[in-house]
């Protein structure tokens, strides 16, 4: 079942990525197109009943995390693939690697201050370097550690909601007004002031906007290693140890892969839609928030990482038209997620149309329907010109320290 392409690469490594920087977009959206409060809580902005109910419930039983654990997979085995592809150039796995993992963390650090406040590549940047360690590491041994940092995931998530029940019951505490007003912000359902100056805000020029993200996100990096950091390096070792076993490159038999699909899946979907009706019937309170999105959920999302990972490998078809445009998608990867916060941030923001806060939860759906279009439409094409996207040539350039060929389209018949 094993397929690979041009240039040694894994068309299943490939298309699982097209699948998940497309899939990543149904969960960013709303942090492109509103209040931070409500990529948690739809109480908190753009719709809570009806239709937005409903794509919010689905989103969050069938995406939610499971998109970005994806990504996160895929990032450890592209790790061990450069990593191979180095060594058996002679070159120095290390010094390839940490080339490009500080590349990557200048990219993603521009994105973040300058850009777009949800960036996820300082962060795998920060965490990649972390994961080099484990390159040797037995497919067992990476699954040890990796269900142990899943553990103090847990336990480090579990604080807040404990801070978010501490401040209800005690908000007269010193720093307790505080904390609650921070985690209204964030996961609750902040003041109508605060909602109307965060719209504003957003629908006003791009220096006003960068000042406040750089204000609010500058030591963000370094609070996201502490935050979610363990469960970040626990998908990119079992990522590792997916390429090491031939889950990610297509060379399980068919019957285990719809084992996995199975597990995940019949595990998932029932829990992810039990937590969901919970916060519903609390109203989306905020400890039931918090508990449900941060902490009950880290045991079962790397199930439902594995059945999407698989079903997505069950389904491709090599040659066909959609397998075709979601590997090259996922070939662009970089390039498509750095180039989905420019148009978001164009569409939204008010140095754009300054749609920020205008659209319905439902309504931002027909946004991520048009930029799918375009990764579909553009990637193939430019993959038959060129043998890497713009950025991904740039990052390649940076990394060795002199200009990659563009020239010759690896997808090319």
């Amino acid at each position: 079942m094993a397929t690979t392409m041009a240039g040694d690469r894994h068309l299943t490594l490939d298309t699982v990525r097209g699948v998940a920087v497309l899939g990543i977009l149904l969960l960013n959206i709303i942090a492109f197109s509103m209040p931070p409060a409500a990529y948690f809580n739809p109480a908190a902005y753009g719709g809570a009943e009806g239709i937005d109910l409903g794509v919010w419930f689905g989103n969050f039983v069938l995406f939610d995390g499971k998109m970005r654990g994806l990504f996160s997979f895929l990032f450890g085995a592209s790790t061990l693939l450069v990593i191979e592809r180095a060594t058996a150039k002679g070159e120095s796995a290390a010094k390839v690697h940490y080339a490009r993992m500080i590349w990557l963390l200048v990219f993603g650090l521009l994105h973040l201050w300058a850009i777009w406040w949800g960036d996820i590549l300082n962060h795998y940047a920060l965490i990649g370097m972390i994961a080099f360690l484990f390159r040797n590491a037995r497919v067992k041994t990476l699954l040890i550690v990796g269900c142990i940092l899943l553990v103090v995931q847990f336990i480090v998530s579990a604080f807040i909601p404990m801070l978010a029940a501490i401040a209800q019951v005690n908000p007269g505490k010193p720093g307790m007004a505080e904390a609650f007003e921070g985690l209204k912000q964030g996961f609750g359902q902040p003041s109508t002031e605060w909602l109307t100056e965060d719209v504003a805000l957003h629908r006003g020029g791009w220096w006003a906007i960068a000042v406040e993200r750089f204000s609010e996100a500058k030591w963000l990096p370094l609070a996201g290693l502490i935050q979610y950091g363990w469960e970040t390096l626990a998908y990119m070792l079992f990522g590792m140890a997916a390429y090491r076993n031939g889950m990610l490159t297509g060379q399980w038999e068919r019957r285990r892969y719809w084992r996995w699909v199975a597990i995940g899946f019949g595990i998932g979907i029932p829990v992810y839609a039990a937590l969901a009706l919970w916060m519903i019937r609390s109203d989306f309170g905020l400890v039931e928030v918090t508990s449900a999105t941060m902490v009950l959920t880290t045991p079962i999302r790397p199930l439902m990482i594995m059945g999407w990972a698989a079903l997505i490998v069950l389904l491709m078809r090599p040659g066909g038209f959609l397998t075709d445009r979601l590997a090259a998608a996922g070939r662009m990867a970089f390039t498509n997620y750095l180039g989905t916060s420019l148009i978001c941030t164009t569409l939204f923001y008010g140095y754009g149309l300054g749609w920020y806060g205008a659209l319905s939860r439902a309504e931002v759906y027909l946004v991520v329907l048009g930029v799918w279009a375009l990764i579909l439409l553009w990637s193939k094409p430019w993959l038959e010109r060129f043998a890497y996207g713009p950025l991904e040539w740039l990052w390649r350039s940076l990394a060795r320290g002199r200009a990659q060929a563009m020239a010759g389209g690896v997808l090319a018949r």
